[in-house]
């Protein structure tokens, strides 16, 4: 796997700065993830998207309201987030019977039915995890927009890069439609509130990685490529 040195330009702060916004620095050097060439990127103004020379891998994508789209995407999956840990996901009828669950209720059931390793695996990757990214993400992406860089942000970052593999929201939604359309044929089964906004979450969660990038925050901080 290529790596990328990187130097320190600065100290990192070990309190929040007020830094202004500042896009990739035109003729940088950076390596390809892919085929580790290195190659200088070139000048742009505005959004840019640039590839490798040689196997086309993309080495920049750059938006100037890049951190506005990630924000507006981590607001909206807290509130989907709260949503769907507090309605029922599905509730089931069976001879008059009505029983609903949900999400806490889904990992307490596991526990009590002899199941404690997937009741942790649950717990951990469809309530914990995304929660701490989402709370993570706003407390990096409000300071940001207002021109401020808020104190640990570079534990904050290596932390977010290694919680990402963790978060399997849609793993759990893909199970739960499964389980839901086998339970079809022995009770009615109803979709709940928090069914729907695990769906729109997971929607809301790709959104927010997706307009996230790192190397955009780093450069606040004061860490950038190596140059010759």
């Amino acid at each position: 796997m290529s790596t990328i040195r990187y130097r320190f330009i600065a100290p990192a702060p070990m309190l929040a700065q007020r830094r202004p916004a500042a896009p990739p620095a035109r003729g940088e050097l950076v390596a390809c993830h892919e085929c580790d060439l290195l190659q200088r990127l070139q000048p742009f103004s505005g959004d840019s998207v640039q590839r490798c020379a040689r196997c086309r891998a993309l080495l920049l994508r750059y938006r100037v309201d890049g951190a506005q789209r990630s924000l507006a995407w981590a607001l909206t999956g807290v509130m989907l987030f709260l949503i769907t840990n507090a309605f029922p996901i599905v509730t089931l009828e069976l001879q008059g019977i009505r029983n609903n669950s949900t999400l806490a209720g889904t990992v307490l059931s596991l526990w009590h039915e002899g199941l404690p390793i997937v009741a942790g695996v649950v717990a951990i990757t469809t309530i914990c995890v995304p929660g701490i990214m989402l709370a993570a993400m706003l407390y990096l992406l409000l300071p940001l927009n207002r021109g401020v860089l808020p104190a640990g942000s570079i534990g904050l970052l290596r932390a977010l890069a290694a919680m990402r593999p963790w978060g399997m929201v849609e793993v759990f939604l893909l199970g739960v439609l499964v389980a839901l359309v086998k339970l079809t044929h022995f009770a009615s089964v109803i979709p709940g509130t928090a069914l729907w906004s695990l769906g729109a979450l997971v929607i809301a969660l790709a959104a927010m990685s997706a307009s996230f990038h790192a190397d955009e925050v780093w450069r606040r901080i004061g860490i950038q490529p190596l140059k010759p």
